[in-house]
């Protein structure tokens, strides 16, 4: 037996040992140009073609992200599409949902959505829900409960659409593009990255197709299966919509003051401390008149985290704050800004504030300033339904951040109009009582009585100390007691807390 027999018969006592076929030749290689290769990406198809090859089904779990918020085109798209084809049945697992999402509401009444698990919503569709025009009720999750939820299996989704405003054929995607072509900029795609990473399928929707390979990379290509370019994914200009804004308001404004107060004197406000503002007028404004502050007493933040804002940015820029921790940029500056500074981080919501994540960035924050529709006498929270029982917020990372950081701030006015937003018990219960330190209004500063380091600080610095009963009381007085709410029979959403347990339920208000 010559040499080369001897070893191929190795080969096949081999082959048989391992259970493997044995190699006889190779395939041809393929020899075209790459750059007419890529243009060939088997990846890159129509909307309706990316539907069919993801087997997509009736009873199926669909998702999206909202980084376009008001601008967000993607969703209707899709859905308009899915219902041409005759799908129905289906789970829309969208991290947020807005006023622009009010074609939603034909989609349900024609059975092509009849389950919702989403962080909040607005709009039309927001007061249809409450109405109970859903088949079954929505689930609202945090947006690290959320991150949680499909990491551990309890979201399955089947389907994800995903808008980036740049992709290349093979599917590295991001919120931003550096091509002269570019239509579109959301910046970070935070809440779309577990989406990514455990749909069964991941389907891109880009309105800038860039060449291979498109970095730094946001969602990978090995995560993606199709690639569709559209017109437009969203409006830029509406990212900065609905409660992310700049206030004018002057009681907006006092509250920020007060709360700026408090940040400096609660003990947390040191060289190297965290900070995060959530949406809402006032809470954003804190920024502003806390960065005189930090130049005043040379005190640096080490990083800001969240929802990011000009007013982040320029504080960055300044070198008053080092790092930017980035789920989703809430205008157009921070969205250009994660384009090209390094410091400038982009985070997964997993990352951000999963309860199941130990290194989840809220676990590190020191001081978070919130906002809220209702603040009860027991400092519960609500932020998603308002005082006349319809759906008009999120839970967003309210939960997230009250729970994990070191100092949870919420700003409230006593009153809107004639709403009273202190009041004896929240019509629905979204952040617990037991993870807010403080509540600032506009007729004094209550601190809750687990916190009495606080009061004590509160009260060293000469700050109005009040009680929330009292609090109530005054706006009794003022509005008078309220007629209860003319709640139906039917449960329209039930709110989850962030470690998956049923915390509430939100049931419909009669027509």
């Amino acid at each position: 037996m010559s040499y080369l027999e001897e070893r191929q018969a190795l080969i096949g006592e081999m082959a048989e040992h391992l259970k493997k076929n044995i190699y006889h030749s190779e395939e041809r290689k393929i020899t075209t140009p790459r750059k007419e290769y890529q243009a060939e990406s088997q990846k890159v198809v129509s909307l309706e073609e990316a539907i069919r090859r993801s087997g997509l089904k009736d009873g199926m779990t669909i998702s999206f992200h909202h980084h376009f918020r008001g601008g967000d085109k993607v969703l209707n798209m899709v859905m308009d599409k899915i219902a041409e084809m005759g799908i129905k049945d289906l789970h829309v697992a969208a991290s947020s949902l807005n006023d622009v999402h009010k074609p939603l509401i034909e989609h349900i009444k024609n059975g092509v959505v009849t389950r919702i698990s989403t962080s909040g919503m607005r709009g039309e569709l927001a007061k249809a829900i409450s109405h109970g025009i859903l088949k079954e009720p929505v689930v609202f999750r945090s947006h690290g409960g959320r991150g949680s939820a499909i990491a551990n299996g309890d979201i399955h989704i089947d389907v994800a659409f995903l808008g980036a405003s740049s992709c290349d054929p093979m599917g590295n995607s991001c919120g931003f593009s550096r091509s002269e072509n570019a239509k579109s900029i959301c910046g970070s795609l935070g809440y779309a990255l577990p989406d990514a990473r455990y749909a069964d399928h991941v389907v891109i929707l880009t309105d800038d197709l860039v060449s291979y390979p498109n970095t730094p990379t946001s969602i990978s290509e090995h995560d993606v299966d199709w690639v569709v370019v559209v017109d437009s994914v969203g409006d830029s200009s509406k990212i900065a919509s609905g409660a992310i804004r700049d206030t004018k308001n002057p009681r907006d404004i006092l509250l920020a003051k007060e709360a700026c107060k408090v940040i400096v004197n609660s003990g947390y406000f040191k060289e190297g401390f965290s900070i995060q503002t959530g949406s809402g007028g006032a809470s954003l404004a804190v920024v502003k008149y806390l960065r005189q502050t930090m130049i005043e007493q040379n005190v640096k933040a080490s990083f800001a985290l969240g929802g990011i804002t000009a007013h982040m940015v320029k504080l960055h820029e300044e070198g008053l704050i080092d790092h930017l921790i980035d789920v989703q940029s809430f205008d157009k500056v921070a969205a250009e800004s994660i384009k090209v500074d390094p410091k400038h981080k982009e985070v997964s919501a997993n990352e951000y504030a999963s309860a199941d994540e130990p290194g989840a960035a809220t676990k590190f924050l020191d001081i978070v300033i919130l906002s809220a529709l209702e603040v009860d006498v027991n400092f519960n929270v609500n932020v998603l339904v308002g005082s006349d029982g319809i759906i008009r917020g999120a839970i967003g990372g309210h939960p997230d951040t009250a729970a994990d950081s070191a100092l949870s701030i919420v700003v409230c006015p006593l009153l809107r109009g004639r709403i009273p937003c202190v009041v004896n018990e929240v019509t629905n219960l979204i952040t617990p009582g037991s993870t807010v330190d403080v509540v600032v209004t506009e007729y004094g500063v209550a601190v809750n009585p687990r916190r009495p380091d606080l009061a004590e600080r509160m009260q060293a610095a000469g700050l109005k100390l009040v009680t929330l009963e009292s609090l109530r009381d005054r706006a009794l007085r003022v509005i008078g007691t309220p007629a209860p709410l003319p709640f139906g029979d039917k449960v329209v959403g039930v709110v989850m807390n962030r470690n998956g347990e049923v915390m509430d339920v939100i049931k419909n208000i009669k027509d």
